[in-house]
Parts: structure tokens; C-alpha cells; sequence
């Protein structure tokens, strides 16, 4: 059993190739950013979409890219200069085109500020003329309640509607100020993050330095190593040649592994069973024939009753058929003349007597001696390795510092600080001027108010006074004030509404304008694509970016670019290409160290004749099982005898049949005779048969086993002959070969942990070190303060305060023909009962 203890040992120190799990460097440290650039609007979001889509009716041409490009690149000196030239007329048209939205709208707006004063002040002169309205005098009509209704209606509504856009510009101008401390937390955001990255990344670098640790303690750790990781190599290499050829000797000297002697056990055991099997059978049917006989001679006797001898009974037919089944009762098989297997078992047990597990061991452990034999080999190879991996250490960090990474971040560290303090010293500043406009734009939202609070409170005393059964100069106080308070409101109306249209119309065309070319085109990204058009900011530059970062305009970096990597969170080493200033390729150069590791494995020389994986005793061994004449059995002769049953007849179907017939006879000694003989059969079966049945199924299976066993037996012994010898011609002479492959594979290894530090290090400095979201979180911040808080309140205060003024026109007409059913007159009709008229 020694042998398999050493053989499970073996295999339980084969090494494992697998691919190397990659290394572990962790995460790279980071802070987080607090900065979070999105902004939701709350309820009144419902009014910015309404301005939008109101914009969007204006202007529904989309962002003109190729104008603003050209009108951009031009500066607007080629138009002023030489305007007369066609394509700069048509330039302008085209502008016009696009604006013209904005165009009517304004026109419209100015018509209105122009007019409106005009109107109202020929309305005054009109009515102080007692014409346009202006005598109080009222006519009598029919019709004239349902008039005063629909008036009163109309005007109702519209002053709900003049409500509703002062409601709109009051929320916008109040939300733009509740916003500043929104605005105040962003900034201070924005700027806490980008301390965080200048304080982070020297951490984050150091970090990526000293990772350089986790590939050399591995690259360490191999070299301690190397007998089982390149010896092993070489073994399995070699294994894929010759470990076949060994389990083809395992298999013949027993099987693999934990049966190593079982084949040959099993033949053994195999022949021992067919020679005690053969004998038992040959005892055993002999028997069993002699106790057939005295059954079938004991009811032949009995068949000689006196009963049977009546042919024309039922008696003498039922004995006449049981004499003519006796003589069924025989056995069938006969083994007395088979041959016994003595000369092939005595052969086998020769073969035993050699232990070919034994010489198999040696082999064995002989080939799995590789990795202790490229261990001494290569002891001098890794001491050398150790001292290039120190070498590399000490550059990468000596060469790192002759970049200016810390003092371009103390810089920076600085300019932040110092932008800070300026922010926060115009931070008063800013809420003065927020105070001035929002005091503005109460005084804009109060003029209308003003006129709302005269509307209101006339069409209130106008419908609360009225008496319809008093004559228009017999009107009441109430009614009368109704009627005053909206001529106040129209008043008011003429001196306000230019005015408000004309801070609408100005904040109209500006926000208006700002939101479709600056705001829309920022979300959508056109306004990138503008920025990045070649030649735009310097007629001699690609792009501006490299052209002022590293004096290459011909570098592929765009504003897009920086815009979209950092928006991933991207480093900024390579959102901003900064290779061209820290050539981390140049640092991490494994090219340089790879011609040193490569010399260092040149010595490896590992020399594999003394390994003999089977000698000649195991060989003659191997040669001696085939000849034991296993083949030479006559397995057919065994076959047919074991194919045929133990006896002629079924000894329990013919022992029940005998049972039925006796029943037949009449009760006396001859039915007694009959059913003693067919329970003695019964007991023959239960005693004789059934372990006959057994010895043959003993016999059968071992027969079987050993002519499988011979079938193929001197081939699988030449091939794996074959087989050995061609393996041991591989170790011995073409060893080399797979050595220095293996050897190569191993090297490729060790300078793969540098690359994967490598591959690591870029992949860090791409999308974890100096992660540039703060400079995407500007972009966004600067567009949610100059885009959701500025314009989108503004929009939405010239919107709504645009609606009032808009609605003060029938406002007017109306208050100006209700005040007549309100107020009180001076003359009236009379109604002339001689002519059946008023007069």
C-alpha cells in the first residue's frame, strides 16, 4: 500500500497552472462631491413650461448653428463695414429670419408703447369735449340690462385674467429671490468641491505609487515560487505526453490512482471463480441429476397403481400424461466437459508476484521531482529579479516627483481661496441690486394692481349700488362711486400700461433671445458644437482649448469632450489630455526593464534525462501479463452451456402441474404418492436449483469479465508501451523545447504583473484619480443660476406681467362703457306720451 500513499502525495503537490487571478490594487481614495447640479423648479415649473412653450410658438425655428457660427467668426465687422456686399445682406436677412418672431413681437410691443400714450390722451381731450363718452348723458334701451350683464362679465373675467398674469410676475419675482440662498449653497458647493480635488489628488497619486508594492510583493512571491509555478509548468507541459502513458501502465498494472492493482486482482479473483464455480457446478448438477431420477423412478412406481391400469377412466389418461412428462425431469446443462482455467491462473499468479506498482512509483515520482530541480536551477535568476524590481521602485518614485503636480495644486488651492473671498465679498453687493429689482418689479406688479384694486372695487359699489328701478340721474352714491372708481381704472391704465409694455417688450427680446440661443442650446449640447467649430476663437487655431493649454490647436480636445468626460466623472488627466504635459507612458515604460528580466532568464537550464518513467522489469512486467493465456480459454464452450437452464423443465411449474392432476384423482394413496413427489421437487428447487442458478450467474459474469479482459489486452499493452517510450524519448531529448516555452510563459508572467500595474494606473488616472465632476458641476451651476433662476423668472415675470398689460386694452373698452350704466347723469330721456317716443 506504499505505493499509493506516495502516489495520492503526488498528486495532492501537482501544482495548478490556472491563469493567474488578477492583482488586487483596491480603491483608489477619493472624496466625495457635495455639489449635486440639478435643479427642479417645484410647482412653478408649470409656469416656466408655459413660457417655453410660448417661446417655442415665438421661435420655432431650431438653434441657427451655421448663422451664429458665421455672424461669430465675423464679430459683426464685416456687416457694419461693408453691409452692401450680397452675402452680408443676405446674412442679415437670415438673422431676420430667424428673429422674426421675435421681430412682430417687439414691433407689436412698441407699437403699444407708442400709441397707447397717444390714444389716451386723445381719449381725454375727446371726453373733456363731452364726446367720446364723455356727456353724462345715458339713452334708453330695451336691451339695456342685459348689456350692463354681458359688459359686467366680460369685465370680470378679464380682470380675473389681469390677476392671474400679475399672480404669475409676483411668484416669478419671488421665487428669483428666495433663490439667492440656493444660489449661495451651489457656489460654496462648487467651491468646497474643487478644494476637495486639489486636496485629493496628491493623496490619489502617492496611492497609485505605492500600489507598485502589490505587483512586487507578487512578482516576490513567484520567485519564492518558482520551483512549483515554472517547474510545474514544465511538468504539466511535459504531463500532456507522458502522464498518459502512465495511467495507460496504472491501467494495466490495476487502474488509476486507488485501483492501481485492482485489474489484476480482478483477473485473479476472475479465474479463482470460474476454477471453484466449474467444480461446484460439475458437484452440484451430478446431484441434482441422481435426485431427478429417484422422483422420476418413485412416481413411475406409483404410476403402477392398479387405478391406472383402467384405459377408460379419467384415472388412466391423467396417469397416462404424467408418465409421458418424466422424462423432462433432467438437467440441461452439463459442465463435466468444460475446461478447467489452472494454467492461466498459475500464470497470472506469477505475474503477481512482481510489484509493478512499485516501478510505476518510481517513474512517478521521479517526473513530479520538476519543480524541485528548476528550484535549484533557478535560484540565481531570481536574486537577480529582486534587484530590478528595486530598481524600478526607486525610479518610478524619483521620476515622479519631477513633475510640479503639488505646486501646480497649491496654485490652484490659492486661486480658489483668493475667488472665494471675491465671491463672498459681492455677495452684498448682489443682494442690494436683488433688493432694487425686486422693489422694481413690486412697483411694476403694483401699478397693475392699482388698476385691479379700481376695477375691482367699481365693478363691487357698481353692482352692489345699482338700482334698476332708478333713473340714470337718480342713481345712487354706491353706484355712482362704482362708476368713478372705473374711469380711475382706465386712467391708470393709460398712464401705466406703456410703460409696462415697455419693460416687457425690452425683458422680452432679451430673455426671449437668451433662452433660445444660450439656455436651449446648452442642454441640447449645440451650443458645444458652436464653441468647438475650428477656427472661431483664433483664425489660426483647430481648437482653442490645446491652443491655450498646450499650444497644440491641433490636438483632438474639445469643449464637448471636457464637458462630457467630466460629466462621467472622468479623471482629469485624461479629460483634459494631459499626457502632453505628465507623460505617465514614459514613467510606466515596461520595455525598459523587460531586456533586463529577459537576460536574467536566459540561465534557466533544467535537464530532465535522469527521469525514467518506466524500466525494464516494469516493461518485461507489462509484457509477462499478456502471455498468461487468458486469451486461449474457450469462452464460447462456457457461453453455450451457461445459455441453457439448470434443468429441462421448471421444477415449480411441473411440481404445480403435478398438484392440478392429483386433484383430479380420487383421494387414496395414489393422490397421496403424486403430491409427496411434487413437494420433494419443490424442496429440490429450493435446495439444489437455486444455488446452481447462483454458481452460473458467478460463472457467467467472470466468464464475461475475462474475455473482455483478453479481447484487447496485447494492444492496450503495445500502446501503452508505445506511449512510454515516446514520452521518455520526450523528456530525455526535446525537453528543451518546452523549458525554454515554459520559461518564456513564466517571464511573460512576471512582466505581466507590471502591466497589469500599468493597465491599472492608466485605467486609475482615466476614470478615479482627479475626477474632474466640479469643472462639469460649474458648466451645470452656471447654467442653472444664469438659466432656471435668472432667465426662467425673468421669462416668467415679463410673461405674466406681459399678460396683464396686454388685457388692459379691453379692460379699458370695457370699464369705459360699464361706467355709463354706473354713473350718474346729468340729462336723461324722457318719454313723450303724445308721440309714443323718448326724448
Amino acid at each position: 500500500m506504499l505505493w499509493r500513499a506516495a502516489f495520492a502525495l503526488a498528486l495532492l503537490l501537482l501544482p495548478h497552472t490556472e491563469p493567474r487571478t488578477p492583482l488586487d490594487f483596491g480603491l483608489v481614495p477619493g472624496g466625495v462631491y457635495d455639489t449635486v447640479a440639478h435643479y427642479e423648479p417645484g410647482p412653478i415649473g408649470l409656469l416656466f413650461n408655459m413660457v417655453h412653450a410660448f417661446l417655442h410658438v415665438v421661435q420655432p425655428n431650431p438653434f441657427p448653428e451655421d448663422l451664429v457660427i458665421r455672424v461669430a467668426k465675423d464679430k459683426f465687422g464685416a456687416i457694419k463695414s461693408e453691409y452692401q456686399k450680397p452675402e452680408n445682406i443676405v446674412l442679415t436677412l437670415q438673422v431676420i429670419y430667424y428673429e422674426i418672431g421675435f421681430v412682430v413681437c417687439a414691433a407689436l410691443g412698441l407699437l403699444f408703447v407708442v400709441l397707447l400714450p397717444l390714444v389716451g390722451l386723445l381719449f381725454c381731450m375727446c371726453r373733456c369735449c363731452d364726446n367720446c363718452g364723455g356727456e353724462m348723458h345715458q339713452r334708453q334701451r330695451k336691451n339695456a340690462d342685459c348689456q350692463r350683464g354681458l359688459l359686467t362679465t366680460l369685465l370680470l373675467t378679464t380682470t380675473f385674467i389681469i390677476t392671474a398674469g400679475v399672480l404669475c410676475a409676483y411668484a416669478a419675482n419671488q421665487h428669483l429671490s428666495s433663490q439667492l440662498k440656493t444660489m449661495r449653497r451651489l457656489v460654496n458647493n462648487n467651491l468646497r468641491d474643487l478644494h476637495t480635488f486639489a486636496n485629493d489628488t496628491p493623496v490619489q497619486i502617492d496611492y497609485l505609487i505605492n500600489q507598485y508594492d502589490t505587483a512586487k510583493d507578487q512578482v516576490l512571491c513567484d520567485l519564492d515560487n518558482v520551483g512549483v509555478l515554472l517547474g510545474g509548468r514544465i511538468h504539466e507541459e511535459l504531463g500532456k505526453e507522458v502522464q498518459p502513458a502512465l495511467d495507460g501502465v496504472l491501467n494495466m498494472a490495476g487502474v488509476k490512482v486507488e485501483k492501481a492493482m485492482k485489474v489484476m486482482r480482478d483477473t485473479k479473483e476472475a479465474l479463482e471463480n470460474v476454477s471453484v464455480t466449474l467444480e461446484t457446478l460439475q458437484e452440484g448438477t451430478g446431484k441434482l441429476q441422481f435426485n431427478l431420477s429417484v422422483v422420476r423412478a418413485g412416481l413411475s412406481n406409483a404410476l403402477s397403481d392398479p387405478a391406472c391400469a383402467d384405459t377408460l377412466s379419467p384415472t388412466a389418461q391423467i396417469c397416462r400424461s404424467i408418465r409421458s412428462s418424466l422424462a423432462q425431469l433432467e438437467i440441461s446443462a452439463n459442465y463435466s466437459g468444460l475446461p478447467d482455467v489452472t494454467d492461466q491462473l498459475n500464470k497470472v499468479n506469477e505475474v503477481l508476484k512482481t510489484d509493478l506498482s512499485l516501478t510505476v512509483q518510481r517513474g512517478l515520482l521521479a517526473f513530479n521531482d520538476t519543480p524541485t530541480m528548476v528550484t535549484d536551477q533557478t535560484r540565481n535568476v531570481a536574486e537577480g529579479v529582486r534587484g530590478i524590481l528595486d530598481g524600478i521602485g526607486s525610479n518610478i518614485t524619483s521620476f515622479s516627483r519631477l513633475f510640479p503636480i503639488q505646486s501646480s495644486l497649491n496654485n490652484f488651492t490659492v486661486f480658489i481661496s483668493h475667488t472665494h473671498s471675491r465671491i463672498e465679498d459681492i455677495y452684498p453687493e448682489i443682494d442690494q441690486i436683488d433688493f432694487y429689482r425686486w422693489i422694481c418689479c413690486i412697483t411694476l406688479c403694483c401699478m397693475v394692481v392699482l388698476i385691479l384694486s379700481f376695477n375691482f372695487l367699481g365693478l363691487l359699489c357698481g353692482i352692489l349700488g345699482f338700482d334698476r328701478h332708478a333713473s340714470p340721474t337718480t342713481r345712487g352714491c354706491v353706484s355712482n362711486t362704482g362708476g368713478n372708481l372705473l374711469m380711475a381704472g382706465v386712467g391708470f391704465s393709460f398712464l401705466f400700461s406703456w410703460v409696462l409694455m415697455g419693460v416687457v417688450t425690452a425683458t422680452f427680446v432679451v430673455g426671449g433671445n437668451l433662452e433660445k440661443l444660450v439656455c436651449e442650446p446648452f442642454n441640447s449640447r449645440q451650443l458645444f458644437k458652436v464653441l468647438d467649430t475650428p477656427h472661431l476663437v483664433n483664425p489660426t487655431w483647430r481648437n482653442f482649448i490645446p491652443g491655450y493649454l498646450y499650444n497644440d490647436p491641433d490636438m483632438d480636445l474639445t469643449v464637448e469632450n471636457v464637458y462630457s468626460n467630466c460629466k462621467e466623472n472622468r479623471g482629469i488627466y485624461s479629460a483634459l489630455h494631459l499626457d502632453k504635459l505628465f507623460n505617465i507612458s514614459a514613467l510606466l515604460n515596461t520595455s525598459v526593464y523587460t531586456k533586463d528580466m529577459a537576460q536574467k532568464f536566459e540561465g534557466v537550464k533544467v535537464d530532465l534525462r535522469s527521469i525514467i518513467l518506466l524500466d525494464s522489469e516494469g516493461k518485461e512486467n507489462l509484457i509477462s501479463f499478456t502471455e498468461t493465456g487468458i486469451g486461449e480459454i474457450n469462452f464460447a464452450a462456457y457461453l453455450e452451456e451457461l445459455n441453457k437452464g439448470v434443468t429441462r423443465v421448471d421444477l415449480l411449474s411441473f411440481a404445480s402441474n403435478l398438484d392440478t392432476q392429483a386433484e383430479q384423482l380420487s383421494k387414496g394413496s395414489l393422490q397421496t404418492s403424486i403430491k409427496g413427489h411434487a413437494n420433494t421437487l419443490r424442496q429440490i428447487y429450493s435446495h439444489q436449483v437455486v444455488s446452481i442458478q447462483q454458481s452460473m450467474n458467478t460463472l457467467n459474469q467472470s466468464i464475461r469479465f475475462l474475455e473482455r479482459t483478453s479481447s484487447d489486452l496485447s494492444n492496450k499493452v503495445s500502446e501503452v508501451l508505445t506511449a512510454v517510450n515516446a514520452a521518455q524519448y520526450l523528456i530525455s531529448q526535446n525537453a528543451t523545447f518546452i523549458v525554454n516555452q515554459e520559461t518564456e510563459k513564466y517571464k511573460q508572467t512576471i512582466i505581466g504583473y507590471f502591466k497589469q500595474y500599468i493597465d491599472w494606473v492608466k485605467t486609475s488616472l482615466e476614470m478615479e484619480v482627479a475626477t474632474c465632476k466640479p469643472l462639469s458641476n460649474i458648466m451645470d451651476t452656471a447654467d442653472i443660476l444664469a438659466c432656471s433662476f435668472l432667465l426662467d423668472s425673468m421669462n416668467t415675470f415679463w410673461f405674466g406681467l406681459g399678460c396683464s398689460t396686454l388685457f388692459l386694452l379691453p379692460s379699458i373698452i370695457l370699464s369705459v362703457r360699464l361706467a355709463k350704466f354706473y354713473r350718474r347723469m346729468d340729462t336723461e330721456d324722457v318719454y313723450d306720451d303724445s308721440i309714443g317716443t323718448w326724448n
